[in-house]
């Protein structure tokens, strides 16, 4: 520190060149694999805990991790610099249209959306395919808050509250009513201000009520497109509420949908399954009733069998007997 309080130039060159350090290690972060952040942030941290920049290290250790949508922002921004700005471009082309007073403002705003909706769905396309080359089966909500929050970046890109894209953690939600209006022509309240009215002792005093009246009804009437034209930026915000909450809904009723075609498929499924276990129910249940009957019919042969198996055995000692008594009485010779 020089004597004169002031830091010296190599000090400067020193700590801006630790700064940048800090942004370039910042950026190499969000753009790994979302898997892969956790453990590099904690790396990070401690390198800088340990190097002895210990503010730094509580700003990256507080890094929120970003949501899966979020890094795909991120990543479009990273990877597809070209088209991302691209849809950056368009945006602020259509917000110059709007303040514009030339002729061909109207075709101009046509022309501004045409290119900005063409830059948004390039980029969704873009997005799907990062999301599935990172193992992921994208939604068509998540496909829809992609593009609501790059629509957002496109919005905020003339707001001094505008996100800074590549480093995104959260969604973004589009600007308010507040920022939308301070962009409509004509929308700060203008102050009117009031002539005095010189009133000479020959005019009546009826001219002067009639001149502050003219000038009241300019002011109601300033104030009357003042409103009007605020009313206009709030129904702007609301058709486009509107038009998200209709895209939700139909990513929702499109999800439903399919899962109604699989519940009817397990259902059918199911039916099948059950249709053959009753058949064979009824297959086990003949069979089991067939070998009942032979069980019986058998139980009765053999029973048959061993009555006559007895009344032989009867039979033979029977005639044994005769024999024996008629060999006992055979006439002595």
């Amino acid at each position: 520190m020089a004597k004169d309080g002031r830091q010296p130039a190599n000090g400067k060159r020193k700590e801006s060149a630790t700064n940048s350090k800090l942004e370039d290690e910042l950026n190499a972060l969000f753009k790994l694999p979302l898997s892969e952040f956790i453990d590099e942030r904690k790396t990070l941290a401690a390198q800088l805990k340990k190097s002895g920049r210990r503010d730094e290290a509580d700003f990256v250790k507080a890094l929120v991790k970003p949501s899966i949508t979020a890094w795909a922002v991120n990543q479009l921004y990273w990877q597809h610099r070209d088209a991302f700005d691209r849809l950056i471009a368009s945006g602020q082309r259509f917000r110059q249209a709007q303040t514009s007073s030339r002729a061909g403002k109207i075709a101009d705003i046509h022309e501004a959306l045409k290119a900005r909706r063409e830059a948004l769905s390039h980029l969704s396309d873009l997005a799907t395919v990062l999301l599935k080359d990172a193992g992921s089966s994208p939604t068509p909500e998540t496909i829809h808050r992609i593009s609501t929050t790059l629509e957002a970046l496109s919005a905020y890109a003339s707001f001094s509250e505008a996100q800074r894209p590549g480093r995104l953690s959260r969604d973004v939600d589009p600007p308010g009513f507040e920022s939308f209006a301070s962009l409509m022509p004509g929308a700060g309240m203008m102050k009117m201000k009031e002539e005095p009215v010189r009133v000479t002792s020959s005019e009546k005093p009826d001219r002067a009520g009639n001149a502050r009246r003219k000038a009241e009804s300019v002011g109601t009437t300033s104030k009357s497109e003042q409103t009007r034209q605020a009313k206009i930026a709030a129904a702007k915000v609301s058709v486009r509420e509107a038009k998200t909450l209709l895209i939700e809904a139909k990513a929702k009723a499109q999800s439903l949908e399919t899962a109604q075609k699989k519940a009817n498929a397990d259902v059918k499924e199911t039916e099948k399954l059950r249709r053959e276990a009753e058949e064979r129910f009824e297959k086990a249940r003949v069979a089991s009733e067939d070998a009942i009957r032979r069980e019986r019919s058998i139980a009765a042969e053999s029973k048959a069998a061993a009555k006559s198996v007895e009344d032989a055995k009867r039979t033979v000692e029977k005639v044994s007997k005769e024999l024996e008594k008629l060999f006992g009485e055979s006439p002595a010779r």
